[in-house]
C-alpha cells in the first residue's frame, strides 16, 4: 500500500461520507458535502485524506480551538480509516500530518477523544504517545427546530 496524505477536496465527500457511515455516523452524501465545503472554508479547520493508489481510504478533521481554561490547541475532532486499510499505517500517516497542521499554526498540544467502545483506536493513540488525561460522560440535548435560523 501507498499512502499518500492531502487536503480533501469537495468531490471527496460522497466516499468520505460511506466511511463515515461504515463507522456508525450515517450522512446523506450531499448533507456530508455542504459541511465539508464550510469547513475547507475556514482556516481554523484542515480535513485530511489518505489515499492509496487515487482512492480515499481514511480521513482525518482536526480543528484549532481556543480554551479559556487551557488556551490554544488543537483537536482531532474525526479519524476513520477503511476496515480493509486499518493496522497499515493509515491512522499513523493522518496523525502525523494533523501534527504538523496544528504545528504550522504554532499550536503546541493536540487532543482526541475516543470513544470506550473503540478499543481498537486507544493502543494508536497511545503508541503514538498520546496520554489519556480522563474518563467522561458525554451528554447531548436535540434542541427545538426554529426554521433554520440561528439565536
Amino acid at each position: 500500500m501507498t499512502c499518500e496524505v492531502r487536503q480533501a477536496r469537495p468531490a471527496d465527500a460522497p466516499r468520505l461520507a460511506e466511511l463515515s457511515g461504515a463507522l456508525g455516523y450515517p450522512v446523506a452524501p450531499g448533507i456530508f458535502g455542504e459541511r465539508l465545503e464550510r469547513l475547507l472554508a475556514r482556516d481554523d479547520n484542515t480535513v485530511l485524506v489518505a489515499t492509496d493508489g487515487g482512492d480515499v481510504i481514511g480521513w482525518l478533521h482536526g480543528a484549532e480551538h481556543e480554551l479559556l481554561e487551557t488556551g490554544r490547541h488543537c483537536e482531532i475532532l474525526g479519524l476513520i480509516v477503511d476496515a480493509r486499510a486499518r493496522r497499515s499505517g493509515v491512522g499513523h500517516r493522518l496523525i502525523g500530518a494533523v501534527e504538523e497542521w496544528a504545528a504550522s499554526r504554532g499550536l503546541d498540544q493536540i487532543a482526541v477523544r475516543s470513544n470506550i467502545v473503540r478499543v481498537e483506536s486507544h493502543p494508536l493513540y497511545g503508541g503514538l504517545g498520546y496520554a489519556r488525561v480522563k474518563t467522561q460522560h458525554a451528554y447531548r440535548k436535540q434542541l427545538r427546530s426554529y426554521g433554520g435560523r440561528h439565536g
